[in-house]
């Protein structure tokens, strides 16, 4: 007969065999920036490499020439692609119960039951934290660089190995809030006055057909901007409502709210995302992927782990933009 720790494995092993998916399904339905990255297919499976490149283009092909008749052609080689390279960042996640919690719910149903519950709490571990990451701006030890590394609040910083204050076309947009401590007072004037800032964000962030899709605003903002819009009562598309998020709209782009959009500070913050150049970069063995029960020599357990490798990467800073007020 098995004991309790084969038959905790085993029940792991099978309610989580699609492991990989349930993970990453769960933490995409609880933050509307990945579940974005999702739906558009910007989540890419990886084989390796001692980076993750990202290729750029960052000028214009200057064999472009007006002649007229003989006149000699401009045949010169052109140097428009360059690379960003972004480290990669490792997760860990354990589902671990102790010997003594084994052999306490060695019963059929309570061991279904204590697996259950090792599962959710997986699974919502997983979402809260991968979330902050998201937004973070890699600070923390071994974090994925978020939002807050990809869009800095002057444009410019080191992204992917590239030096923006030296290469201006890696740059992306910012703007300050007009006032002072703007979104601590959601009044109708101070609607209005967001608004002209959010009108003059969008028209940097728009070339040709690209444009921002999705808005992300930390508290403050989101009143902010609902209060301007609590009378048009202008809700974000059914395939993010019937995703679980609900929002508002701005122009073409979902406005939505998330806490963990002003990362480690109080400065409200908001991000105009053009989802086309954010990329979610994971290697194809390490996408909350479980690997084999491990059985500590020093303790009674059992641990069977989950692995993440990757990073949040961009490759055009410039159609991507960030909104705050620092007072």
């Amino acid at each position: 007969m098995a004991g309790p720790s084969t038959t905790f494995t085993e029940m792991v092993s099978t309610t989580l065999r699609n492991s990989a998916t349930e993970v990453a399904d769960n933490v995409s339905k609880n933050n509307a920036f990945l579940n974005r990255l999702k739906k558009k297919n910007k989540i890419r499976n990886l084989d390796g490499g001692t980076e993750i490149q990202v290729q750029l283009e960052y000028a214009e092909n200057s064999t472009y020439q007006r002649y007229a008749g003989l006149d000699t052609l401009n045949t010169n080689g052109s140097d428009v692609v360059t690379s960003a390279k972004y480290d990669w960042a490792q997760v860990a996640l354990h589902v671990v119960s102790s010997g003594k919690e084994l052999r306490q719910n060695s019963g059929k149903f309570a061991m279904i039951n204590l697996v259950k519950t090792k599962k959710n709490n997986a699974l919502k571990t997983a979402a809260n934290n991968f979330s902050v990451d998201l937004y973070s701006d890699g600070s923390l030890a071994n974090q994925i660089g978020g939002l807050a590394n990809i869009l800095q609040t002057n444009g410019q910083g080191i992204v992917g190995g590239i030096d923006s204050a030296t290469w201006t076309f890696w740059r992306n947009k910012f703007r300050e809030a007009t006032g002072t401590n703007l979104a601590a007072s959601p009044s109708a004037a101070n609607a209005a006055t967001f608004k002209a800032d959010m009108n003059a964000m969008w028209l940097t962030l728009n070339r040709g057909a690209d444009k921002p899709d999705l808005i992300t605003f930390s508290h403050d903002f989101y009143s902010l901007y609902e209060t301007g819009e609590q009378q048009l009562q202008r809700y974000m598309d059914a395939d993010m409502a019937q995703s679980g998020f609900i929002g508002l709209k701005y122009k073409t782009a979902d406005v939505i709210f998330d806490d963990n959009t002003n990362f480690t500070t109080t400065a409200e913050k908001g991000y105009f995302l053009n989802s086309d150049y954010l990329y979610v970069d994971q290697h194809k063995e390490a996408q909350w992927t479980q690997d084999d029960e491990k059985k500590p020599v020093n303790q009674d357990a059992v641990v069977i782990p989950f692995y993440w490798m990757g990073n949040l990467v961009c490759s055009n800073r410039s159609l991507q933009g960030v909104i705050f007020d620092a007072a």
